[in-house]
């Protein structure tokens, strides 16, 4: 009797502790998939959810807040998301936040993320329904890393081969590389370009010096540029000078016009300066003019001496004597 009694007794003692491990997984489970606690439901519709399943975690801000309560094909091929959320927390998501889908660690399991909002728009209700945003594609990523590791293999291979023909002297940066002569005259370029650099550098000092000795006061260029009388004169010098040259073209077209007519042969003074037939005989005329000049001078001093006139140059000749006393 006793011995049934104790077996009963163990087994009741196993039955509490295996009632009392059922109830506490349950409790712990429940705990980590949020049944126990107050919740709302939110919406969110993406094309492709890559693999998230019920039950799995949803985050925000770092911190779980809720889990996927149910998965329903929305449209034509698009995934809507069903979400129990806390109602604690429902106060910091706003109804402009955004959902997407993201992976628990680098290859866990897939879960949904809630981030963004502003406070200019209110916490979210029951049943809202949040923006999604697609996340980034592994397997394109990957495809995406595979052709970049061809193109950095393909690189590496050109540069391998750039590196050798640098190395044995090819091309003209070989050839600088390893010709000795070549990195010489290189040395002499670059010598004569800093000096041809310090020179500029020489030039633009002067030049600003003597910009600064322009722009002081009292200067002509200085005077020139801001002393607001003398534009005007200048504007009249050269209007004097404008009407000058005028003139003076004027001018010359009439003396072209007067030497033009001094040029032709229908006039006096052409006739005159042109003719060389009148010029003969004005130089005829002049020659003779001179000898009939000559030969009055010599017959008025002949008739000094003639009878008739004679006694009146003595008298002449003694009151011109008398008058120098």
């Amino acid at each position: 009797m006793k011995g049934e009694n104790k077996r009963s007794v163990i087994v009741g003692i196993f039955v509490f502790l295996g009632i009392a491990i059922l109830v506490t997984g349950i409790l712990t489970l429940g705990g980590q998939q949020k049944k126990f606690v107050k919740a709302i439901h939110l919406k969110a519709v993406f094309d492709d959810i890559g693999g998230l399943q019920t039950g799995n975690n949803i985050w925000f801000s770092g911190v779980k807040i809720g889990t996927v309560r149910k998965i329903n094909f929305y449209g034509d091929s698009q995934v809507e998301i069903e979400m129990n959320v806390e109602e604690a927390v429902v106060e910091f998501i706003r109804k402009d936040s955004k959902a997407t889908i993201s992976s628990d660690g680098l290859i866990g399991n897939k879960i949904i993320v809630i981030y963004g909002g502003t406070t200019l728009a209110p916490p979210v209700q029951d049943g809202d329904r949040l923006e999604s945003v697609m996340p980034l594609d592994t397997d394109k990523m990957m495809e995406t890393l595979q052709v970049n590791n061809e193109n950095l293999v393909e690189i590496t291979a050109d540069l391998k081969t750039l590196t050798s023909k640098l190395a044995a002297g090819e091309g003209i940066v070989g050839a600088v590389m390893t010709d000795s002569v070549l990195a010489q005259n290189f040395k002499s370029i670059l010598s004569n370009l800093n000096t041809a650099s310090i020179n500029s550098n020489r030039m633009l000092t002067d030049l600003n010096k003597f910009t600064a000795k322009l722009n002081q006061e009292g200067n002509l260029f200085n005077d020139l540029i801001t002393d607001k009388t003398i534009a005007p004169e200048i504007k009249a010098t050269v209007q004097s000078l404008k009407s000058s040259a005028e003139n003076t073209q004027k001018m010359t077209e009439e003396l072209k016009l007067i030497t033009d007519k001094f040029n032709s042969n229908d006039n006096a003074i052409s006739v005159f300066l042109n003719d060389p037939q009148f010029a003969a005989d004005l130089k005829s005329t002049m020659i003779n003019t001179d000898s009939a000049t000559y030969n009055l001078n010599r017959g008025l001093e002949a008739l000094e001496y003639t009878w008739p006139f004679r006694k009146g140059f003595k008298k002449k000749a003694k009151e011109e004597a008398k008058s120098n006393n």
